[in-house]
């Protein structure tokens, strides 16, 4: 298969995959217009877009309402069922079709679709996955011409494949189809099975000579060199002498030149060269994500005739997973040093994936950038992203835990199925292989797991050989063909059978290992337990929070926005979702009565539990060295665990990131008889700071106060004070006005802070704060000083009909302390006067008074 994308191996360590450029020799003709859809077997042709998917053509069409809109999801349903034929009219010239090669390659099909051109069968697709070729040339003709595809419904296929298995497999139809498996419905999504032409469809023209799996491989690394090796194949329809150049395109300067005489229509090239003082490649938090920029040239006869812009990032990355003196290691290396990771769950950004612009993906790169993220994990329920979300992270210095497509379920290993499968794997590791970001690929999502753990074989009824075969395919499948594909195409990547390691109802998953940490949510344990239920890497915990009201008025009539409304169960996807929410809520807050009121409180309870976990985690360092939340990012817009929802809006969590995720961390935490304060650091280097500590009441009167210097090593977690809780007051109902204050202070600017309060939420005893502000222009919005005479606990801003992603926040849901003021930059690109017009500010206390 003729592969279009640049492709370029670093090792197992490296690169961001650049745009292709192509000569005058070999060009592409993209089939972006002119398509039509019609349900299969009628005649009602409507004007389609490509790429895209049924349901958005549906949609502009107006045959169907917005299926994100109320309860619309359940009337639509109808759509999965029915076959749907797409078709393209194009010309092509005589100048055109005289080329020597001409092949149609679509990138994206989903799922089942058979692909005609001129009324010639060329394509028969089965996985959403693959990309698929094929050679048309012949079936082309100077004029008019039509591509037309079928797409079978994946629902029926799916049913009709299960059929032939004597058992039940867990997951049902979906796990027989190689599609987005979020596409069926989850916890947190919707079930719209849609189908399509997803991704670009086009004419690639060849003539001579073609790039195929451009590789570059980094033999060695050090400080004074870096020792490359560029490999390729090389396709030539004639044996003939050719060069292979490979330049900076930003100097000029030429690292390597060689020439080929293949003495057949295949040869393999290899180019060694060595780059002194090379540059390396970084998280952004440790360092720069420095790109080298290749051009890799094909000359026939002094003509350039293919060429490859590249971005080649130069690092080491290598799991660490070995026994230790606690069970099982599991960290990252990053060019030498253990690092901490700090990041997410990330899922496909739509249901409806041609939806997703270039600016949402670096809109969320940026929010993740923005929070202190180093890692985002592509989870393998979703899809496996497009170019733009790796370059993304490569240019941003963001490391992506890679998935395999498969989650939560069992899967068959026939032969065609593993066939399939393999292909599949292929093309995707040669595609993202050489991505400096790509840190490891990870067999699938839960499913070790919930074969031991969740009671599949007692549910479905398994008799001893059902249970037998069934494990031998997920061995021949997780065990033999993935690891086999990454053997062969990325042999210094590590791969992850399956995540977790061990479930979170077994011991060894706090001490072996990566670990998914559900027992709160799903066990009902209070957000203390995290604190004892602390995994190596946990790659895995959450709990919901409700999207924003503005968010909630884009799918919702007015009549429906009260609590639990049948819209808002439609936007409610876990089966015991809002009483899980309640259970919680009273525990830590009770529960309000009116929807604006439970937004607030149910963003600060998610806030609240999530940081219990991050803070625990990281005071476990070096032992835990990763925490990674469900989830980064949501489908549709709906009620979940999500720190930034559907429409980016930032719920209360994803500010508390931004300070949890800090490179420099401060935690308070009580144990029977002191007060615990404890420092973490990520950076590389050695501090000296100032450490404030201060007990005070609501109204700001002091009870003890202590400031020292400290020496905070690199990449480090101490306990720096155990103070005695003899200097609280007796009095429990005293303690209920009391915030605990710990500052770590560098040249008079705070550096981290952490407010510690000796009582849950609900059983504070605040009063009126007495909160003002005043309002100043700067560039780019406005900035609102806010002052407050007493504790003002968890402040929020908010702008009365405008609220969302019209104004960015610097801060968000933060405590004021009593007596004192902060600044928050308002960002927008709206007229400000009727912004601050609605501004409002309020707290905890407006809430519960």
């Amino acid at each position: 298969m003729w592969c279009k994308k640049n492709i370029l191996l670093l090792f197992g360590f490296f690169f961001c995959i650049g745009s292709q450029t192509f000569s005058q020799v070999n060009d592409t003709l993209f089939l972006d217009k002119n398509w039509s859809f019609t349900e299969s077997g009628t005649s009602n042709w409507f004007s389609a877009t490509v790429p895209g998917t049924i349901h958005t053509d549906l949609l502009a069409n107006k045959i169907i309402p917005d299926p994100y809109f109320g309860c619309n999801e359940i009337s639509l349903l109808w759509i999965e069922t029915i076959n749907w034929e797409y078709k393209c009219n194009f010309f092509v010239d005589e100048k055109t079709l005289n080329n020597q090669h001409i092949d149609l390659v679509a990138e994206g099909l989903d799922t089942y679709a058979t692909v005609y051109v001129n009324n010639q069968l060329v394509i028969s697709a089965d996985n959403m996955f693959r990309e698929w070729t094929a050679d048309c040339k012949k079936y082309l003709k100077v004029g008019n011409n039509q591509v037309r595809i079928i797409f079978e419904s994946a629902v029926a296929k799916g049913k009709e494949q299960a059929k032939k298995l004597p058992y039940t497999l867990p997951g049902d139809e979906k796990v027989f189809v190689r599609k987005a498996q979020y596409h069926f419905g989850w916890d947190w999504g919707p079930r719209l099975v849609t189908c399509g032409i997803y991704k670009p469809i086009f004419l690639q023209i060849r003539n001579d000579c073609a790039l195929e799996e451009v590789q570059f491989i980094q033999r060695a690394l050090n400080k004074n060199e870096a020792w490359l090796a560029f490999h390729s194949k090389i396709i030539v329809d004639t044996p003939q002498a050719f060069v292979i150049k490979i330049s900076d395109t930003k100097t000029g300067n030429v690292y390597a030149t060689q020439h080929f005489n293949p003495g057949n229509d295949t040869c393999d090239a290899r180019l060694d060269f060595v780059i002194k003082n090379p540059v390396y490649w970084w998280t952004h938090d440790l360092g720069e994500p420095y790109l080298y920029h290749f051009t890799v040239q094909v000359l026939l006869n002094n003509t350039c005739v293919e060429q490859r812009n590249l971005n080649v990032g130069l690092r080491t990355i290598e799991v660490v997973n070995e026994k230790d003196q606690y069970g099982e290691s599991f960290y990252f290396k990053l060019n030498g040093v253990a690092v901490f990771m700090k990041g997410a769950n990330y899922i496909p950004q739509d249901n409806f994936l041609p939806r997703v612009t270039r600016k949402n993906y670096e809109d969320l790169i940026n929010i993740a950038v923005n929070n202190n993220m180093n890692m985002l994990r592509v989870w393998g329920g979703g899809v496996y992203e497009n170019d733009l979300f790796y370059d993304l992270c490569d240019e941003k210095g963001v490391l992506v835990w890679q998935d395999f497509m498969f989650a939560c379920a069992m899967y068959p290993a026939d032969s065609a199925f593993l066939n399939n499968v393999k292909i599949e794997a292929i093309q995707q590791v040669t595609r993202l292989r050489n991505h400096p970001c790509l840190a490891l690929w990870c067999g699938n999502n839960e499913i070790d797991e919930g074969w031991n753990n969740w009671g599949w074989q007692k549910q479905y009824n398994y008799s001893l050989a059902d249970s037998t075969k069934i494990w031998a395919d997920y061995v021949a499948l997780f065990k033999k063909t993935l690891p086999d594909v990454i053997q062969a195409h990325d042999s210094n990547r590590f791969y992850w059978q399956s995540s977790p390691q061990y479930g979170w109802g077994r011991e060894k998953s706090y001490s072996n290992g990566d670990s998914h940490y559900w027992g709160v949510w799903w066990g009902m344990q209070p957000f203390e337990i995290y604190v004892n239920k602390t995994g190596r890497f946990v790659s895995e915990y959450g709990f919901q929070g409700f999207p924003e009201k503005s968010t909630l008025e884009k799918i919702s009539n007015t009549s429906d926005r009260f609590l639990f409304s049948d819209v808002l169960k439609c936007h409610q996807k876990h089966p015991t979702g809002f009483q899980t929410l309640k259970n919680y809520m009273l525990r830590e807050y009770n529960e309000p009565t009116s929807l604006d009121d439970y937004i607030y409180i149910s963003q600060l309870l998610q806030a609240y539990g999530m940081k219990t976990a991050i803070e625990a985690h990281r005071n476990a360092k070096p032992r835990c060295m990763g925490t990674l939340y469900w989830q980064f990012n949501d489908c549709w817009p709906v009620v979940s665990w999500s720190g930034t929802d559907y429409y980016h809006n930032p719920k209360a969590f994803q500010y508390f990131v931004k300070k949890a995720y800090n490179d420099i961390l401060v935690t308070v935490n009580k144990s029977d008889k002191t007060i615990n304060v404890q420092v973490i650091s990520d950076k590389l280097n050695a501090l000296t700071a100032q450490l404030d500590l201060k007990l005070l009441d609501f109204d700001g009167k002091t009870y003890w106060q202590q400031q020292k210097e400290i020496n905070i090593p690199a990449n480090s977690s101490q306990i720096i004070e155990n103070i005695d809780k003899s200097i609280l007051p007796a009095d429990s109902l005293l303690q209920s006005s009391l915030v605990f204050v710990a500052r770590v202070v560098d040249n008079k600017r705070v550096i981290t802070e952490n407010f510690f309060y000796f009582k849950k939420p609900k059983d504070l005893v605040l009063t009126n704060p007495g909160i003002t502000f005043t309002i100043e222009s700067i560039s780019g919005g406005f900035a609102i000083n806010i002052q407050t005479k007493k504790l003002a606990k968890n402040v929020f801003i908010y702008f009365e009909n405008h609220q969302g992603t019209d104004v960015v926040l610097s801060d968000n849901f933060f405590d004021l302390l009593p007596g004192t003021s902060t600044r928050i930059l308002a960002k927008t690109n709206l007229p400000t006067d009727e912004l601050i017009k609605n501004l409002k500010v309020t707290s905890l206390f407006d809430i519960i008074k």
